[in-house]
Parts: structure tokens; C-alpha cells; sequence
């Protein structure tokens, strides 16, 4: 979507929005409209959307309201983002191609219209290119909007909210892509050709270089499948001369199971299954695009599981970079696996001052915590607290689990050094506690557990039913709050 900014409003526009407090409706609403808005209960709440027609110069134009909420709701910037979502969500196939937005009578500062606009494009955004067959009236139609009576500094405002948007949006055109189309070669193209003149480095390790590396954990994982695997890196120095901070990400392009292969229904939506290393990318390009001043590192494993004559088998025992062995109980719990040998190469290359690791990794963490919260588990209180903030702000938020002694003991192996599942219960624990037996002891690390958060089945605040980008919005404003300066 084009976003564009005007001193006055174009003529001839035929759809016209306004984004209202709660309780407040736009001069320009006639006495029909403010009829209709109270027969409709419009009371301005944030999300709520009502619209009808005014006559404009001498035309007819249809004038869409959305509300804000309270002015002083904690939710204030969510809120808006509500708003700016739900005139898209609303009028994203309705024919019209263009939208003014008209902030005039907003009173809102240019963080807040910023916060507008970032709903406005992320609940607009819809992945059909596979879909050739839809009906005129189902296709997305809106393809612009021109913001008029915008507070001052908003472009500059909106400069890096956009950032923030692409970077969204690449997370969740990588997760939606089928497994045929993204897999860890093309996964790799993809983001070359995303930062190509952006001036992040990219560093790509196949297969070979892995073996010289000793990566036999996540070289285990993809030996089942024709697509070779990869480790991609996308370095960014826009600080000083301290240490990196490190995001981590699952790249499981597709995941059947491997030889303990997963019930054949809903067995599709495991091309979703490298939706921890789409937030990193997505997390990164958002920070490259802006020009974050800090130094950080996304470092991302690609593998495709699956179950030919070569695959690792259930009792086999592979050896990490680490020099760790591990037991493979269930080749369906490989997601830690790849994270073992990528989190391991990550602070031998890059020495980071703190790491931090997405992974669609458990159903277990959707039972304990649904699709509301991401689960976290950490080393570092203070780490923890600031990815808790962090989401917190954006939306994209944490809940902490434990870690401790005894659920270490779940994953010790008669044969190896550990296995790489536990037992029936703390699955997600027992998970965390593998990762961390791949992180030295003087290193900040988290692990966030996104298996819950990284697809919708329905529609949420800026986005539809399908991908979400969660994570991106996490990064970058961990990033911003604890990196720069």
C-alpha cells in the first residue's frame, strides 16, 4: 500500500476516513450520518467502525469513521492501530482504490498518526498471488491512501514506522509461501534480494562448510531431504565497537515429522515451521531499513524434515559443534536440534553481548498459554524484563516459564550426553532446557517459544487470517529500547 502525504485533499475523492475519540464525531458528519451513527451505537471505541454519505463540493462522497477510543487509554497507540486497521479491513475489497485520510480535527501527535498508518497498511496486506480464480468483489482493491491535515513531523515519523512495516510484511510473505516455493536455498535468495543495497552483510554457510563445522545436529535434521540446508547470517553495524546483540532463528521450511512423522490432517501448516527465522529476517530488515544505531546479528537455520531412506531414525545419536551428543528419541522434536548447532556458531562468530532465539518449537506452549502470549524462558532477569516490556508495547507479547535443575534431568540420556525429548509433561520446558545446555554460562539468552503466535486462525488487531509477522515488532523494539543510544 501507498502511503502519501498532501496539504490538501484531492479532489474528487470518493472515500474519505476520519479517526475519532471515543465520543466524537468529524465536522463534516451531517445530520443523516449522526443519526445513523447512534441508531448504529457508534460510541467511538477503539475499532469501531461506521460510515455513510456526505455531499462534498458539490459531490457525493462516502465518509468512513473509525474509532480511537479513550485519549487516555494505556492502549493508546494499540488503539489507534485498531482504528487505522479496521478502515482497511473494512474497505480493502470494496472497489475503492484510493482512501483520504483526514486527521485535521484528530488532535494526534505524529507518533500517534504514525501508529494510524502502521494499522492502516499491515491490515491491508494479503498474500493472493496463488489465487487466480477470485471474484472481482473479493479482490484487495485499495491501493493507496493520501493523508491530509497530518500533524507536524509525521513524515519523518512515518519514515521508520514503514521501516517497521516492511519488515512485518517480509515476515509474513516468508511464512505464507508454501514449502515448495521457500525452502532454505530460496529462503536465502529471498533475503538477498530483500537487502541487496541496504548495507547489512550477508554470510551463508552450505552444507560442506557445515560438516567442517562439525554441525551434525542440524545437518541430522535436513539429511532426509533433496534441499540441502543452510545457515544464513545478516550482519548490521550501525553502533559503536560493543558487542552485537543476537537473534536466533528456526528455519524448519517444512517439517513432516521426519520418520516419526505427524498425522497426515492439518500436516499443511507446517510450512509455517521456519516462522522463528521469518521474524528474524522480518526483525532484521526492519532495523537495516531504519538504520538502527546498534550493532545486531540475525542468524538463522534452514533445514526441511522429511522421511526419505536417508533420514535420521529414532535411537540414532549425532554429535553437535558443540561436541555434545544427543540422543534422538523423536525426529519430530528437531526444531531444537537446528537451534543447538545455529546458537553455538552464533557466539563463536560473533561474540554477542546477549542472545536471543524465536522458534515455533512446542504445541505444548499453545496448551499452557493459547494464542495470547509467546512463551519465554530465560537465563537473565533483566533480559527477561525487557523483552517483557518490549512486548508489552508492541503487542507482540511474553509470558516467562521456568527453567530449572530438575526439569534438566528429564533430558539426560543413558547413552549420550543428552536425548532430545523428555518425557510426557513440561514439554516446552524440557525443550528450553536443551537450548540452554548450547549457551555459555556467562551469555544472556532467551528462548521464545512462538508456536502459538506465529499463524491466526482468525483475523487479529493489524492482521488477517494467516500469517501475523509476530516477533518483528519484539526485535526491533528491544533494539531501540536497551541498543541505541
Amino acid at each position: 500500500m501507498k502511503i502519501q502525504f498532501s496539504q490538501s485533499r484531492p479532489q474528487g475523492a470518493r472515500l474519505i476516513a476520519h479517526v475519532v475519540d471515543k465520543g466524537k464525531l468529524p465536522s463534516a458528519t451531517n445530520a443523516a450520518m449522526r443519526a445513523g451513527a447512534e441508531a448504529a451505537r457508534f460510541k467511538g471505541n477503539a475499532g469501531q467502525t461506521f460510515d455513510g454519505f456526505v455531499e462534498d463540493g458539490g459531490e457525493v462522497a462516502r465518509l468512513a469513521i473509525a474509532g480511537a477510543g479513550d485519549r487516555n487509554d494505556e492502549a493508546r497507540l494499540a488503539n489507534l492501530e485498531k482504528a487505522g486497521a479496521a478502515l482497511t479491513g473494512k474497505f480493502q475489497s470494496t472497489g475503492d482504490k484510493d482512501m483520504v485520510l483526514d486527521l485535521t480535527e484528530s488532535g494526534l501527535s505524529a507518533q500517534e498518526a504514525a501508529h494510524v498508518l502502521l494499522g492502516l497498511r499491515l491490515r491491508n496486506w494479503r498474500y493472493d498471488i496463488y489465487r487466480t480464480k477470485l471474484k472481482d468483489e473479493q479482490k484487495v482493491t485499495l491501493e493507496s491512501v493520501t493523508v491530509v491535515g497530518a500533524p507536524e513531523g509525521i513524515e519523518a515519523a512515518w519514515a521508520d514506522t514503514e521501516a517497521l512495516a516492511e519488515g512485518v510484511e517480509f515476515t509474513r510473505e516468508l511464512v505464507t509461501e508454501p514449502a515448495n516455493i521457500i525452502y532454505p536455498e530460496s529462503f536465502v535468495e529471498r533475503c538477498k534480494e530483500r537487502f541487496e543495497g541496504t548495507g547489512a552483510e550477508l554470510i551463508v554457510l552450505d552444507e560442506d562448510e557445515m560438516t567442517k563445522l562439525g554441525m551434525g545436529s542440524l545437518l541430522g535434521v535436513g539429511q532426509g531431504s533433496s534441499r540441502e540446508s543452510r545457515i544464513l547470517a545478516i550482519r548490521w553495524n550501525g553502533g559503536g565497537s560493543e558487542a552485537p546483540t543476537a537473534f536466533v532463528g528456526k528455519g524448519v521450511t517444512f517439517d513432516t515429522g521426519g520418520i516419526s512423522i505427524k498425522p497426515g490432517p492439518g500436516m499443511e501448516d507446517m510450512k509455517w515451521d521456519m516462522g522463528g527465522a521469518g521474524a528474524v529476517a522480518g526483525g532484521m530488515l526492519a532495523l537495516v531499513k531504519r538504520k538502527a544505531k546498534a550493532n545486531v546479528v540475525g542468524v538463522m537455520g534452514l533445514v526441511e524434515n522429511m522421511p526419505d531412506g536417508n533420514a535420521q531414525r529414532p535411537g540414532d545419536v549425532v554429535t553437535s559443534m558443540s561436541g555434545q551428543t544427543i540422543e534422538i528419541l523423536n525426529t519430530d522434536a528437531e526444531g531444537r536440534l537446528v537451534l543447538a548447532d545455529a546458537l553455538h556458531w552464533t557466539q563463536q562468530e560473533f561474540q554477542p553481548s546477549r542472545v536471543v532465539d524465536f522458534a515455533t518449537l512446542t504445541g505444548a506452549i499453545i496448551i499452557s498459554l493459547g494464542n495470547e502470549y509467546a512463551g519465554l524462558f530465560s537465563n537473565n532477569d533483566q533480559l527477561s524484563k525487557d523483552l517483557a516490556d518490549a512486548g508489552e508495547a508492541v503487542g507482540d507479547k511474553v509470558w516467562r516459564m521456568p527453567l530449572g535443575k530438575a526439569y534438566d534431568k528429564l533430558i539426560d540420556s543413558p547413552i549420550a550426553d543428552m536425548k532430545n525429548i523428555g518425557g510426557k509433561g513440561a514439554g516446552s520446558i524440557t525443550a528450553a532446557q536443551f537450548l540452554q545446555r548450547f549457551i555459555a554460562d556467562d551469555t544472556p539468552w532467551a528462548h521464545i517459544d512462538i508456536a502459538g503466535m506465529a499463524w491466526s486462525d482468525k483475523p487479529g488487531r493489524t492482521w488477517g487470517k494467516g500469517a501475523t509477522g509476530y516477533g518483528v515488532r519484539l526485535i526491533d523494539r528491544l533494539v531501540s529500547d536497551t541498543a541505541e543510544g
